[in-house]
């Protein structure tokens, strides 16, 4: 019998999980979200049961996103396994623990399953859904047709690695980025720009490697071979940003980052940003 997903509880109402609380509603699952201090939690638009307590009867589906700490995270998978057993698919949206060692300690790991949203979660199609050694395919199959309900499509994969995919991508670009903005060959103004108005366009319809069959894979091998040996391989951070860190230029919650924000509407940006975000994903989306 084919497994389905119907009952769904959300574990932590922050930023990423009030998201994933919204793309489940849209999808009309039943949705409950724990929280140590239910009273605390703002409210969701359409039917969602806030508790701080696993409800008595096994939902289909379980997704933690608490804070980032493997012994936290142990923590609460035992207490889930005491009360249900194997019933529920237990999913994580970590970004940055290791999957292998969460698993570990599971009675059942065969049910677990990485279900990583992007930020923000309710806005963008895909989600990454990562498999470890045991998980099944019913568990898989059931997740990525829940994720279809709700608007999304599921990116597998099929192994957990380091940053899964988007954040392995992302910090090798930004790896090369911050290497050039270090060495003074350009600024991160021209790093954006060079984002906003070149890669980013083409890449939004063609992606990166259906761009390459397009220009000439010749082309593309030859450049790999010249280009790859330059890069900056050299396995650790560049500390232009961890400096930056160190010093507290955190970005907009400080006021400075790469970019002054201290006279900027953060709020105002963010939002224009997102509806810009929304119109460019419509135009994606059509045929």
């Amino acid at each position: 019998m084919q497994e389905g997903i119907r009952n769904v509880v959300v574990i932590g109402p922050g930023t990423m999980g009030r998201g994933i609380v919204n793309t489940f509603v849209r999808g009309g699952h039943n949705v409950t979200v724990l929280s140590r201090n239910p009273g605390k939690v703002a409210p969701f638009e359409g039917r969602v049961t806030v508790a701080d307590a696993l409800p008595d009867t096994a939902p289909d589906f379980i997704l933690e996103s608490i804070v980032e700490d493997m012994d936290a995270k142990h923590a609460l998978f035992a207490q889930i396994e005491v009360k249900y057993g194997g019933g529920p698919i237990l999913a994580t949206n970590t970004s940055g623990l290791s999957m292998n060692d969460m698993v570990a300690k599971l009675i059942h790991p065969e049910r677990f399953i990485g279900v990583h949203y992007l930020q923000p979660a309710d806005a963008l199609p895909i989600v990454e859904v990562i498999r470890v050694e045991a998980t099944t395919d019913s568990v898989l199959n059931a997740v990525k047709a829940a994720l279809r309900r709700n608007g999304q499509g599921a990116l597998v994969l099929n192994r957990p690695v380091p940053g899964f995919l988007l954040n392995r991508l992302q910090h090798a670009m930004m790896h090369e980025a911050l290497a050039m903005i270090e060495d003074g060959v350009c600024t991160a103004a021209d790093v954006d720009n060079c984002l906003r108005n070149g890669l980013a366009p083409r890449m939004c319809l063609t992606g990166l490697i259906e761009q390459k069959d397009l220009s000439g894979l010749q082309v593309t091998a030859a450049t790999h071979r010249n280009l790859i040996p330059d890069l900056h391989h050299t396995g650790t951070p560049v500390a232009l940003l961890q400096d930056m860190v160190a010093k507290g230029n955190l970005g907009v919650s400080k006021g400075q980052g790469f970019y002054d924000w201290r006279d900027r509407d953060a709020d105002a940006y963010k939002r224009k940003v997102a509806g810009k975000l929304a119109r460019i994903l419509e135009i994606i989306a059509e045929d």
